[in-house]
């Protein structure tokens, strides 16, 4: 988790191997790899360099004092034990209670450059302001639109947040399959799918297992933890990690128009072009319907970039196998 953590919050050229050793102090890891070690002709060998060090040895004689005197004694390093951050959740602060109680409220703020802002609070508000703004943009996290405001030079006048909707933001499992709101961060949709996978049977999750396995290649954890499904999906970009997956799993996506009229179009048909999704003026994409997979039936992610984490892709896919009888059925 720690290592998951910095690699989207680092430089790539910065020296990582200090400050994850650092962490190691948070970390529950398997300490007996550096005090059981035999040592190698008299010297420990560490397990993290493979070079000759001193961690493995369980005491230390001769240490200088403060006063610069040699001072005889016997010292031990700091145990797993008393380093263990689960011994002192006692003593950590608490999210504050006044916000956990506190109640969000709709709002409209004014920003430099003529920009407003909404946050409304219930689908049809949502509606009737993109009603009223067919132009105006809809946001989560803001890590596309925030990108193109701020480094190229685009300008969106009316920015809608539709992070707390809450029609948006369902998570639920159904007879067939799995309903996932638009606005549903990436972070909590990987979280989501662990669970599906771990309780339903095999053969319904190949689709499920495909998308949790590509979640692990995109972006990092601070990107994750803010961008939407939906913001993903209309974007359209032809290197979206995510996209090609919906299409091979027979995906569909319920779009809801300024009347709250719900139609349905299969993934495959949604993206018309470069940046371009089926979407009239005044529709929002409501939520992604995922089926279960079926007996005999395969989905495979695959993702080719320059390099493992948090790169753009060269080459992305998904595909589909259906195995029906003694034929082949794409």
């Amino acid at each position: 988790q720690i290592e998951e953590c910095l690699s989207g919050n680092l430089c790539r050229c910065t020296g990582y191997r200090a400050i994850i050793d650092a962490f190691r102090v948070f970390a529950k890891t398997d300490h007996s790899v550096y005090t059981d070690s035999s040592p190698t002709n008299g010297e420990f060998i560490c397990p993290s360099s493979g070079k000759p060090c001193s961690c493995g040895e369980s005491k230390v004689h001769s240490c200088v004092g403060s006063a610069g005197h040699a001072a005889s004694g016997e010292h031990r390093p700091v145990s797993y034990s008393e380093i263990d951050g689960s011994i002192y959740k006692d003593k950590e602060l608490i999210f504050p209670p006044e916000l956990v109680l506190r109640h969000n409220l709709p709002l409209k703020l004014h920003g430099f450059g003529g920009i407003t802002w909404y946050r409304p609070l219930k689908l049809k508000n949502l509606l009737d302001l993109k009603s009223l703004y067919p132009a105006a943009k809809l946001i989560v996290g803001n890590t596309e639109v925030g990108i193109e405001i701020n480094f190229k030079g685009a300008q969106y006048p009316i920015l809608i947040s539709v992070l707390h909707v809450p029609e948006l933001n369902v998570l639920s499992i159904k007879e067939n399959g799995l309903e996932i709101g638009s606005s549903v961060r990436l972070s909590r949709l990987q979280e989501f799918l662990k669970e599906v996978i771990a309780e339903r049977e095999i053969h319904e999750t190949a689709s499920c297992r495909a998308i949790s396995e590509q979640l692990k290649w995109f972006a990092g954890k601070q990107v994750k933890n803010v961008a939407s499904v939906g913001g993903n999906i209309c974007t359209a970009s032809p290197i979206s990690d995510l996209n090609p997956l919906w299409m091979a799993s027979r995906a569909d996506f319920h779009i809801v128009d300024s009347k709250g009229n719900i139609r349905t179009v299969h993934a495959k048909d949604f993206f018309l072009g470069y940046r371009k999704v089926d979407l009239a003026q005044g529709e929002i994409l409501h939520s992604i319907f995922l089926p279960w997979s079926r007996h005999n039936e395969f989905v495979k992610e695959f993702k080719q970039s320059h390099r493992r984490e948090d790169d753009i892709a060269l080459v992305n896919a998904g595909m589909r196998v259906h195995l029906e009888g003694v034929g082949l059925k794409w």
